[in-house]
């Protein structure tokens, strides 16, 4: 006589083997998922960064010397609360010490920030422009030389 089919001990191997691959397959996917949407919430805010940094690049009448500030309107981030603040700072100059009306470099510093689960997260971008430096630039780069790229004496 033959007899058919799997032993009560086979079934239970396989159903541990198969619960094991299963549970790991999930684990997978979950961080997988939770990968892409990071890497979402991070192009999404990227394309912001890069948006304010152009905006700030092309605006002449930007604050010098002083932090300032906002929020990203709901429309543009999909709902996700966010802002930025950003510093424009005279960077480098010739002739040294600097002069009113000499061409300059300034420094343009954005930091992005916009609120996750997790808590708060932050972007930084830097950029540069041509100027011509103001007295409130030039007084800004004597008080502030480990700030700028050139060194002179006083």
């Amino acid at each position: 006589m033959t007899r058919r089919g799997f032993t009560l001990l086979e079934v239970l191997v396989a159903t541990a083997i198969m619960a094991i691959a299963v549970t790991t397959a999930v684990t997978a996917l979950r961080t997988s998922l939770r990968n892409a949407d990071r890497q979402m919430e991070l192009e999404k805010v990227g394309s912001l960064a890069h948006r304010k940094m152009d905006e700030l690049l092309v605006e002449r009448l930007t604050p010098r010397c002083q932090g300032f500030g906002g929020k990203f309107p709901p429309l543009y981030t999909g709902g996700l609360e966010a802002g930025w603040n950003a510093l424009v700072t005279p960077y480098e100059t010739s002739p040294m010490p600097p002069v009113i009306g000499a061409a300059a470099l300034e420094r343009i510093q954005l930091e992005v920030w916009w609120n996750t689960a997790t808590g708060r997260s932050t972007m930084r971008l830097e950029a540069y422009r041509r100027t011509v430096l103001t007295d409130v630039t030039a007084d800004w780069m004597q008080a502030h030389p480990n700030e700028t790229s050139g060194v002179w004496t006083q």
